[in-house]
């Protein structure tokens, strides 16, 4: 037990559904009475269902891993996988239901962004109000204050109320206080989602300092297999609260992206899907169609053709469209641009082609943008959506490939054209 810092042992979590219904005692009473004479329940939102008293939800079940002192391990899995159960677990904000974990080392835990700061103290305050919260004693921090401040880039706004702050402002504070702590253990629950791309690099940075250089055990969740895959050397995938997946950072990461069911398919509707930017409305994706394909695999050196269908408030505006393809990690391997598009109000589609020669074999997503430019040259979003993926696979042209991803990446790059001098010039 000395080498590990945390250890997870056949731990389970089990929740009551619906045992309390009502944030008030109001609408507690509320919920009984609507239930009692078979009413609809006026508390619940729409398309909430009402639990039973009987009703459980099994979050983690027989769940053991163990973590050594000095790694830094990412715990990845899917929305209701059992990531943030098992977080707080660890950090004692509840108890496993059944099971231990046994941790050898003081924690810093950072489950929500800004936990503990008060919104009418300042920065500065808040700066000591959260190392406290967290174990730190004043001594501590007036030591380590400055180089807090610094590391947190708001220095210029340190004396001013934390309820001015953007929630960028506050995750830099907050991972900054966290980070400065003399502690064994470092827990973050999708801390960098906040901060801005310099910020997060910055705290990766900060991260792997103290891992390799203090010896400090990191534990890390996020949904970004970018940070992941920079960050962790090793990784557990959960899947409905169970170790799906428990080793190296890169093949986690490709268990974490397999979707069986998306294996063989051609047609993505991404009418209703999230969006990763916020679009303007007047130009949005409707669906993607790998229309002349049986299954969305190709053979290395294939042409597929694939076709967007989109819709458009006017006909006036310019419109663009590229695609970003990426790994299956979402690491960004390439763009690719489609030129202009010409539409009409209502209903729009355009078809392409590509040539998978230019990738090496693997699993791939796309990123479909439809976007304007203004006089400068400034990229101005309409709509971006990210469903469609593929899989290009080995095949005769591919053979003398098959190093190449190690060595040197996704994308199959043109050779340089030699121009020779000029002999009159030498």
């Amino acid at each position: 037990m000395e080498e590990l810092a945390i250890r997870v042992e056949h731990v389970s979590k089990e929740y009551r559904l619906g045992a309390i219904g009502g944030a008030t005692l109001k609408g507690e009473i509320q919920s009984k009475l609507a239930k009692m004479f078979h009413k609809e329940d006026p508390n619940l939102k729409i398309g909430e269902k009402a639990y039973g008293k009987n009703e459980r939800f099994l979050a983690l079940n027989d769940l053991s891993f163990d973590i050594k002192k000095g790694e830094t391990v990412g715990i990845i899995g899917r929305n209701g996988a059992g990531k943030s159960t098992i977080l707080k677990l660890i950090c004692r904000v509840t108890a496993p239901t059944e099971g231990n974990i046994y941790l050898n080392g003081r924690i810093t835990s950072m489950l929500e962004v800004g936990t503990g700061f008060h919104p009418e103290l300042t920065g500065r305050e808040n700066v000591y109000l959260n190392g406290a919260i967290l174990g730190m004693s004043k001594a501590e921090i007036e030591k380590k204050f400055d180089e807090i401040v610094e590391f947190s880039e708001v220095g210029q706004f340190i004396d001013t109320p934390v309820k001015r702050y953007s929630s960028g402002m506050k995750v830099k504070l907050a991972f900054a206080v966290a980070s400065h702590l003399d502690s064994d253990i470092m827990i973050m629950d999708e801390v960098l989602a906040v901060g801005d791309i310099a910020f997060q690099n910055k705290c990766i940075d900060r991260m792997k300092k103290v891992a390799e250089e203090e010896g400090r055990t990191i534990l890390y969740v996020s949904h970004n297999m970018a940070t992941v895959k920079n960050l962790c050397s090793r990784c557990v995938v959960l899947s409905h609260g169970q170790v799906a997946f428990e080793g190296p950072t890169a093949e986690a990461i490709a268990i974490y992206m397999q979707d069986k069911n998306l294996d063989d398919k051609t047609f993505f509707d991404v009418s209703g899907a999230k969006r990763q930017r916020k679009n303007s409305n007047r130009h949005l994706l409707k669906n993607l169609h790998m229309y002349q394909s049986p299954s969305s695999v190709f053979e290395y050196g294939e042409i597929f053709p694939f076709r967007i269908e989109w819709e458009s408030e006017n006909s006036d505006e310019r419109l663009l469209m590229k695609m970003i393809i990426n790994g299956i990690d979402l690491t960004p391997v390439g763009v690719i641009f489609g030129g202009e598009l010409k539409h009409c109000k209502g209903r729009n589609t355009a078809e392409f082609k590509f040539d998978t020669s230019y990738l090496v074999p693997g699993k791939y997503t796309v990123d479909i943008i439809l976007y304007d430019e203004d006089k400068s040259g400034n990229m101005m979003y309409h709509d971006r959506a990210t469903s469609m993926r593929f899989t290009v696979e080995h095949g005769e042209k591919s053979l003398k490939l098959k190093h190449w991803f190690k060595d040197w990446g996704n994308a199959v790059l043109p050779c340089i054209e030699q121009i020779n001098g000029d002999d009159n010039n030498v």
